[in-house]
């Protein structure tokens, strides 16, 4: 699967792509598990949409995370959002509950 066959949307949405086809993504990808009624994902949504609007060619992939959801359990996901930097398939950053656009700017920066 490329990514450019991913459905991007701006909220939140429920698991359309499973662990192996992540794994076998090519190119770079920003996931971001949560939820859109928690308070931590509300209060992270301006300062991620802000870092990541000065990186649009970024893809950048929201899912709906929870008990049982499996693609949360692979990555080990425990708190929302969490946002995890994939190259290649392959995750070389993760952010945990940013609350400021530099934190977030600072991750992609740094992957």
């Amino acid at each position: 699967m490329n990514i450019s066959e991913l459905d991007l949307k701006p909220d939140y949405q429920e698991e359309t792509i499973t662990f192996e086809q992540l794994a076998d993504l090519q190119g770079e990808i920003i996931i971001e598990f949560g939820t859109s009624w928690c308070g931590h994902c509300q209060a992270a949504h301006d300062p991620i949409k802000a870092a990541l609007n000065l990186h649009p060619e970024l893809p950048h992939l929201k899912i709906t995370d929870g008990r049982g959801k499996p693609l949360g359990r692979a990555f080990k996901v425990k708190l929302w959002p969490t946002l995890i930097y994939l190259r290649d398939g392959k995750e070389v950053a993760r952010l945990v509950r940013p609350l400021q656009t530099e934190q977030v700017s600072q991750f992609i920066d740094n992957a």
